[in-house]
């Protein structure tokens, strides 16, 4: 599925992205002042034109194995009430999982919820780092860069990985509203746990429906704890989001949550 042109005898694949793809992130309110920052890894469904929807269908691409469903609406709608940093990536998480570490069999899936990835089968080891060196790298880069930035700054950090999940997987269906995740470091993780529960109509998850390690996931190891910040990974329902009604009520009650948090986050940073 992946294009080659003849090397010298060599075979190399062809550059991933061209003058018609769009750029790897998006930064939202670059001078943004709040405190909290957002990661959006899995915002986007894009697919370079070279390697053709990886071989399937667009509605493939539209379902949750493609992307995080409502997320970058959410995530803009936040980050625009907070005025905080936000990034979100554009690529496909089938083309490459920006929240994986590189050594994860998942960071390019040959399957996802029963549907083959044709474009991500055989792939050599040149075409995994063309990946790696174009989507990931870059896009990682640019959250170290503004974490470093904010450090010597002097100013702190509320680091939030913004995700959604499926309603229903492998035939069972989901209860939670919401979900907070976390791995060793579970300051923000708490405090947001009770905050949600508080709200009185939400059913939310305690490390549920995923849980962080180090082996499955990247943002939270490395950004959050690899870097001591006060962090949460936040999962929200994805037909609670499908739509721009659902995205601005959830980014309002958030923004609530968050700013009557704040203080006491900001405390233990």
């Amino acid at each position: 599925m992946a294009p080659h042109v003849a090397d010298s005898g060599n075979t190399r694949p062809v550059p991933l992205l061209g003058s018609s793809d769009p750029a790897v992130f998006t930064v939202h309110n670059p001078h943004g002042r709040s405190p909290f920052l957002l990661l959006a890894d899995h915002a986007g469904q894009c697919v370079p034109a070279t390697l053709e929807n990886l071989g399937l269908p667009p509605h493939e691409l539209d379902r949750h194995i493609g992307w995080d469903i409502g997320i970058a609406g959410t995530t803009r709608e936040l980050a625009r009430r907070l005025d905080a940093w936000a990034i979100e990536q554009t690529y496909s998480r089938l083309l490459i999982d920006c929240n994986r570490p590189l050594a994860s069999p998942t960071l390019i899936p040959e399957t996802s919820d029963g549907t083959a990835i044709p474009g991500n089968l055989g792939l050599s080891d040149a075409q995994r780092r063309q990946r790696i060196d174009t989507i990931h790298t870059p896009y990682h880069a640019r959250i170290e860069a503004e974490l470093a930035r904010r450090r010597d700054a002097g100013l702190p950090t509320l680091l939030v990985m913004m995700h959604s999940f499926t309603p229903a997987m492998d035939g069972i269906q989901r209860p939670w509203h919401a979900g907070v995740l976390y791995h060793r470091d579970t300051r923000f993780a708490q405090a947001l746990l009770r905050a949600l529960r508080d709200e009185g109509d939400l059913v939310v998850g305690d490390n549920q429906p995923y849980s962080v390690n180090s082996s499955s996931d990247y943002a939270v190891p490395v950004h959050g704890e690899g870097r001591g910040l006060v962090h949460v990974e936040l999962e929200i329902r994805q037909d609670l989001i499908a739509g721009a009604a659902g995205q601005h009520a959830w980014a309002a009650r958030l923004e609530r949550i968050f700013r009557a948090l704040q203080p006491a986050l900001l405390a233990l940073a």
